[in-house]
């Protein structure tokens, strides 16, 4: 483990040296500065074809709205091309990226700071979410655009056929999906269905982003605040050992494992147990509803609030922010374009529409996404946003905390007879060196 964050923090120091060099000269000017036409915007988003063209609609009513016009690129690889247009010393006007990816983007230097009160509506967005956009120096380095949190997706037609209701705890989660994986929910005589689906790979830190509800539901945490600017790592703590135990024994090993085959691989591109019609639950997040909708039929499934463990029903929240490149130029246009992709309007064309939406939980408070939407699942997801959820920590670079602690729980769900309590001890080591790595260690 030591040796893998090693190598990777040495792989981070060449990127960051590489994008410091390439931002640097890009910091100072007027917005009349810059090259281009001052009245383009160039912008980014990490989408596929069918996001993609949910933007390419809110962009033209921008562009209809104010005269600026949007040179618009959706990118999948998203970071390893804004490496590489950092070193050219040529940002994007506005990136519109996870919310995780914060701290490592101004680590780096590439984005701009800004105050909530430069954006029109801006005091539309609740301090919660605004608190989402703060560095470690205190300074705002983003808008919030959209969020989300995670609830269970679920066979309702499977739970009527087998007796059974929706399952509010984790003792009842078990009992429901081992009924899924042997009672023969779908009745075509075959053993052929699995109680839940987990996107378990390390791959992206998928392990860490799909257990992390399970982490806060058991009382853990991966690393903790002091208030003061810097953490402690906390993967050691007793409830975590706790956690971590119920997730391998219950879940992942043995006779009493309920989850879909290969689990230890899957990446949410390919954990289509769900969809495909032989998994009865899912933890997952509201992007998917739309697809279930369509390949599942909405007759079919439900969704739930999460079923709450020992320390309550928190899950992983997550979304996107507006960010802005730091470059010359533009300031003004760049504001604009945030005011109105936050207003009442911009959120609405981003939250409606036959492709997939871009704006889950909308960020302006006026808004109800289960009435914007006329579709009551909604205000189950809003509720678990607003009510029950927490964030992975935005202010630190997150993303090699993240990838460690990936890899050491899909270690330890891949390896059923490991020590928990000796693994997450390592895990923990490591968690120190990532943010000592950051001098965000206490």
């Amino acid at each position: 483990m030591g040796a893998r964050r090693r190598s990777r923090r040495l792989a981070a120091v060449l990127t960051v040296t590489a994008l410091a060099f390439g931002t640097a000269a890009c910091g100072s000017g007027s917005d009349s500065a810059g090259g281009g036409d001052p009245n383009t915007l160039e912008v980014w988003t990490r989408s596929n074809p069918d996001p993609a063209a949910t933007y390419e609609r809110v962009f033209a009513a921008f562009t209809k709205k104010t005269g600026i016009k949007i040179d618009y690129q959706p990118v999948i690889n998203f970071d390893q091309q804004l490496q590489s247009r950092a070193s050219t010393k040529d940002l994007p006007d506005v990136m519109i990226n996870d919310t995780a990816l914060m701290g490592s983007y101004q680590s780096q230097g590439l984005l701009k700071p800004l105050t909530p009160a430069s954006i029109a509506g801006g005091d539309q967005i609740t301090d919660k979410t605004w608190s989402s956009t703060v560095g470690i120096d205190g300074r705002h380095y983003g808008i919030p655009y959209s969020r989300q949190a995670q609830t269970l997706m679920i066979r309702t037609d499977w739970l009527k056929k087998l007796g059974l209701k929706a399952p509010t705890t984790w003792q009842q989660l078990l009992t429901v999906a081992k009924a899924f994986a042997t009672r023969d929910p779908d009745g075509d005589g075959k053993a052929d269905t699995y109680g839940m689906v987990v996107p378990g790979s390390a791959q992206n830190g998928y392990a860490a982003w799909w257990g992390a509800s399970f982490l806060w539901q058991g009382g853990a945490r991966i690393i903790e605040a002091d208030g003061k600017g810097t953490y402690t790592p906390a993967m050691d703590s007793t409830a975590a050992v706790d956690t971590v135990t119920w997730m391998k024994d219950n879940l992942f090993c043995g006779d009493n494992a309920v989850i879909q085959p290969g689990a230890v691989t899957a990446v949410t591109g390919t954990a289509t147990n769900f969809q495909d019609g032989n998994a009865g639950m899912y933890l997952t997040g509201p992007y998917n509803i739309a697809t279930f909708d369509t390949t599942l039929g909405k007759d079919k499934y439900g969704v739930v609030p999460a079923p709450a463990g020992p320390a309550g029903g928190d899950v992983l929240a997550d979304g996107e922010n507006i960010y802005f490149g730091a470059k010359t130029g533009k300031t003004k246009q760049e504001q604009a374009l945030a005011a109105f992709l936050i207003s009442p309007q911009g959120q609405r064309l981003a939250m409606t529409g036959k492709n997939q939406p871009v704006v889950r939980i909308p960020v302006n408070s006026t808004l109800d996404a289960a009435k914007v939407r006329d579709d009551p699942r909604w205000s189950v997801v809003q509720k678990a946003y607003e009510d029950a959820s927490r964030q992975f920590p935005n202010a630190p670079d997150f993303a090699p905390i993240k990838q460690d602690t990936a890899d050491s729980l899909n270690a330890i769900f891949t390896y059923c007879g490991s020590d928990v309590r000796s693994q997450l001890g390592e895990l923990n080591e490591t968690l120190a060196g990532d943010l000592k790595d950051q001098d965000l260690l206490k």
